[in-house]
């Protein structure tokens, strides 16, 4: 992967200007900020919204092996994210020192290193920051989880012991700074071991396949169900068998059929001109999520977690619902499922083991991504919507106080949209407390621009169905797409008092401080030390998240490019001829007001881990990133 390298200032004069003249889709910048070169060259951006790795780790590939044109399009699919690994580890039970008083069970038979000298001897230099000078998570909790491990040991280290912690210090500090709905040990082993009991679920699919029953059409004769005792004993034990699940099926629907899965127990969801962060995988994660409230959001939403992952108790799954406590209230998990077993179970496992800081459980309907769409995840569920409601439904029972919102798009082909229609059934086959319209198809993708007339005509059907319905609690109805500073934010959320707030993706990751722009009315320009700032925060919450150590130094510095991936993507006001700039609008190469500004705006990646050593010191010589995609997900047609 390459990426166009500025020219310098002094031999600009000498080469061609770069065509800038108007036209779609391009960015118009002040002349003495546009960078000259020999030729035109489009700068490559990667720009789609994210999908998950641990999705094409897992599922595979969709290489079909056939010529493809010489193209730079889509996904970087076999991305080289390869851990950082020790290769002198240190015991876990001894990261605090042996004055802790913990002993490992496994002793000489240990894989782990159990002489702290001998580990401090091999274990890697100290971090050189520019930014952090001492230990940034000792500074902020009063102690340092990783001990002896920590990159930034000297800093909380005296007379080779680790400096003792001030406990109610500590304990004042945590309850402002701690991460909340983590999994007990224990059950999370239950889910592995398959003994967790779901009765919940078990209960409310009968229940489905009662009411399913009920609506279908018997045309049979009394005769013709009649059990015909002439017939093999097999044949006879199977069809009274059949009667019995029947019988009892209805039985379950004439107890059940009003009671709506006991909607009216669900905690109120309010959503009303509320600043949303859309749910992003990849970079949607704590530490981003933890800087978006810090910057004014009021709602966040964790990447999506696939059901069955959940449910069979997979690390990696389960620690996508972990949330900063600053989060609750407003904090939504995301779930992708195909099957209403799956969405049941997931709910049910989510409500028993989050602690309760879990503000609504949201049904992914609206990702376009191959891999979940064959499945019959994702917006898959737009084509089949009895499959949807049945999972709605029975998330819906399962998972107690939480209420249950839906993300969907404008449907799966272009020229075809359905949600009008969906929006109609949601209404009165559910109790969703809330739903978001993604104003495009799944053809669509992130190309064209978001439809908002569409967006606004289906929130009017949705309130005309609910006055029809007569439904006590109002359905909170969010608009997404292409909202990229504070005129766009106000002006779909003003244009139908139908829609409730208005959901912002991509513009909150290019220019993180767009709800402050809300709040205050006006576009701000960020200076470039303003903009370090921001992404000194972010390090800090990515520190206390991953960890300081070798392995959380590694991961840190590999969401960080994430982040700068979309974050390299904002134009300052001050080199812009227009402004605002939308988000399929691309400029000319530029050179920043100083150079500072200049990386921050730069594409080439490394300009991005160059930044990242101001934060977490020189770059090992393992690390490698790739970013995600590899082009413009916006066409200029």
């Amino acid at each position: 992967m390459t990426s166009e390298k500025r020219s310098s200032e002094g031999d600009s004069e000498s080469l061609k200007r770069q065509d800038v003249s108007v036209s779609k889709g391009v960015a118009h910048l002040k002349p003495e900020f546009i960078v000259y070169t020999q030729e035109v060259v489009r700068p490559i951006v990667y720009d789609e919204e994210p999908s998950s790795d641990r999705m094409l780790n897992d599922i595979g590939s969709n290489d079909s092996g056939k010529k493809r044109k010489n193209k730079k399009k889509g996904q970087n699919k076999n991305r080289d994210n390869r851990q950082v690994k020790e290769i002198n580890a240190l015991c876990p039970r001894y990261i605090q020192g042996s004055e802790s008083g913990e002993i490992c069970s496994f002793g000489d038979q240990c894989r782990f290193v159990h002489d702290i000298p001998l580990y401090l001897s091999t274990k890697k230099p100290e971090i050189e920051s520019e930014i952090f000078v001492e230990c940034p998570v000792y500074k902020s909790l009063g102690r340092c989880p990783m001990g002896f491990k920590c990159r930034f040991l000297s800093s909380h280290m005296e007379d080779s012991k680790l400096r003792k912690e001030e406990s109610e210090l500590c304990s004042k500090l945590w309850e402002l700074n701690h991460e909340v709905n983590h999994i007990d040990g224990s059950a999370k082993l239950d889910l592995v071991k398959r003994r967790f009991p779901f009765s919940k679920s078990e209960e409310v699919l009968e229940i489905i396949d009662a009411i399913q029953q009920e609506h279908r059409d018997f045309t049979a004769s009394k005769e013709a169900t009649k059990i015909d005792e002439d017939k093999a004993p097999q044949v006879v034990q199977r069809e009274k068998e059949l009667q019995a699940k029947r019988e009892r099926q209805r039985d379950l629907y004439n107890k059940y059929k009003d009671t709506r899965y006991f909607a009216g127990e669900k905690k109120a969801l309010d959503l009303h001109r509320k600043k949303i962060v859309s749910p992003l995988t990849t970079v949607g994660n704590l530490p981003y999520r933890r800087l978006m409230r810090k910057l004014g959001a009021d709602v966040t939403y964790s990447e999506m977690a696939l059901s069955v992952p959940l449910i069979q108790g997979t690390n990696s799954e389960w620690a996508l619902p972990k949330a900063h406590v600053s989060e609750y209230p407003g904090y939504g998990v995301q779930i992708a499922c195909s099957k209403a077993w799956q969405a049941a179970k997931a709910a049910e496992a989510l409500a028993e083991h989050s602690s309760g800081h879990i503000s609504e459980i949201n049904l992914n309907s609206g990702c376009p991504i191959d891999l979940l769409y064959r499945q019959g995840s994702g917006s898959a569920l737009l084509d089949n919507p009895a499959r949807m409601i049945r999972c709605l439904n029975a998330m819906n029972y399962v998972s107690g106080e939480i209420p249950v919102t839906v993300k969907i798009r404008t449907g799966t082909k272009d020229e075809h949209p359905i949600a009008e229609g969906l929006v109609k059934r949601l209404v009165n086959e559910t109790d969703v407390a809330a739903i978001t319209l993604h104003g495009r198809s799944r053809q669509q993708r992130y190309t064209k621009l978001a439809d908002w007339d569409y967006i606004s005509k289906v929130a009017t059907t949705l309130r005309q169905c609910e006055e029809e319905a007569e439904r006590e609690r109002r359905i909170q109805f969010v608009g997404n797409g292409d909202v990229n500073n504070f005129e766009d934010w106000y002006a779909h959320v003003n244009s139908n008092e139908a829609i409730d707030s208005v959901m912002v993706a991509r513009g909150a990751l290019i220019k993180p401080w767009i709800f402050e722009e809300v709040d205050a009315q006006q576009h701000l320009d960020k200076t470039s030390s303003e903009r370090l700032d921001i992404l000194k925060d972010y390090a800090q919450f990515a520190m206390e998240h991953w960890g300081t150590d070798e392995y959380g130094i590694s991961q840190c510095r590999r969401f960080f490019c994430e982040f700068m991936s979309f974050f390299h993507r904002y134009i300052p006001m001050g080199i812009c001829e227009r402004f605002p700039v939308a988000l399929n609008e691309r400029p000319p190469n530029w050179r920043g007001r100083d150079e500072l500004e200049t990386q921050l705006g730069s594409t080439n990646v490394e300009d991005w881990i160059k930044l990242s050593e101001l934060f977490f010191g020189k770059t090992d010589e393992n690390f490698v990133f790739m970013p995600k995609h590899k082009s413009n997900s916006y066409t200029n047609t």
